[in-house]
C-alpha cells in the first residue's frame, strides 16, 4: 500500500499588507490554507500578529527577509552585490526577525525565505542555523534542495505558478499530488488599496489565489484524490 496523500498549503507574505492579511484569513477561515508564515518587516505586521492571536488553531512559520527590510538590499542584483562582498551578517539578520516574532508570544513552526533566498548556499546554511539554534522544526525544501539536518517535507510545489495560481492550476497540482506529504506555497490576498499601492508585482494575482483557495471544486478535488489536509503543527 502506498503512503497517504498529505497537503500542507502555506500562504506566504503573512503581515506585507493588511489586505493580504485578510486574505490570507479567509483563505484559512472558508479554503484550504492551514499555515502561514510571518514577515517581521512587513508593514502590516502588527496587524497580521493580532490575527495569529485571535485564531491561534492558524499555524504560523517565519517568512525571512533579506529583501526590502529595513537596512536590507531593496533588489535581488543589489542583495547579490552585498553577499558577493560578505557586506550582510545573514544570520544576524535572521535571528532578529524570528525574536521579533517570538517577542509577540507566537512560536513559529517552520521557516521559509521571502523571494527564494533560500536556493543560495550562504542563506540556506543561515537558515539551518537559525532553525536549531531556535528549536523551529521545519524549513521549506524549493527545487528538491534538502537543508542539511533540517525537516522538510517531501515534496514542494507552487514555485513556478507564482502568479499564475488559478483554480484550473490548482487542481491540477492537486490530481499530480505523489504520496507523502507535500507543501503548496501560495499568495492569497484581497486586492484592496494597500495591496495596490504596494511594491509587489502580485496584486490582482493574490485575488485569484483566494478564489481558487476557496473554491468547492478545490475541496471536491481534494476529496476525489484522497488527500489529507494537515499543518506543519501536526507533523
Amino acid at each position: 500500500m502506498s503512503a497517504p496523500k498529505k497537503l500542507i498549503v502555506n500562504a506566504d507574505d503573512f503581515g506585507f499588507t493588511s489586505d493580504v492579511n485578510a486574505g490570507i484569513l479567509e483563505a484559512f477561515e472558508r479554503g484550504i490554507v492551514r499555515s502561514t508564515t510571518l514577515m517581521a518587516y512587513g508593514a502590516a505586521f502588527d496587524d497580521a500578529v493580532r490575527l495569529a492571536r485571535a485564531h491561534p488553531e492558524l499555524d504560523v512559520g517565519c517568512h525571512l527577509m533579506l529583501l526590502g527590510g529595513p537596512g536590507l538590499p531593496a533588489s535581488l542584483p543589489e542583495l547579490a552585490w552585498a553577499l558577493a562582498r560578505r557586506r550582510l551578517p545573514i544570520y544576524e539578520v535572521f535571528a532578529s526577525q524570528v525574536r521579533r516574532i517570538l517577542d509577540t508570544g507566537l512560536r513559529p513552526t517552520h521557516l521559509d525565505t521571502h523571494k527564494h533566498t533560500l536556493l543560495l548556499p550562504p542563506v540556506l546554511a543561515a537558515v539551518c542555523r537559525i532553525a536549531h539554534q531556535f528549536g523551529i522544526p521545519w524549513v521549506r525544501k524549493p527545487l528538491g534542495i534538502r537543508p542539511r539536518r533540517c525537516r522538510t517535507t517531501d515534496h514542494f510545489a507552487g514555485f513556478t505558478l507564482t502568479g499564475r495560481l488559478d483554480t484550473a492550476a490548482l487542481l491540477r497540482v492537486i490530481r499530480r499530488l505523489r504520496p507523502g506529504t507535500t507543501e503548496l506555497m501560495c499568495h492569497p490576498g484581497r486586492c484592496g488599496p494597500e495591496l495596490l499601492a504596494a511594491p509587489t508585482r502580485l496584486k490582482a494575482a493574490r485575488q485569484r489565489e483566494l478564489e481558487a483557495l476557496c473554491a468547492l471544486q478545490t475541496r471536491q478535488a481534494l476529496d476525489s484524490a484522497r488527500v489529507t489536509l494537515v499543518s506543519f503543527r501536526e507533523l
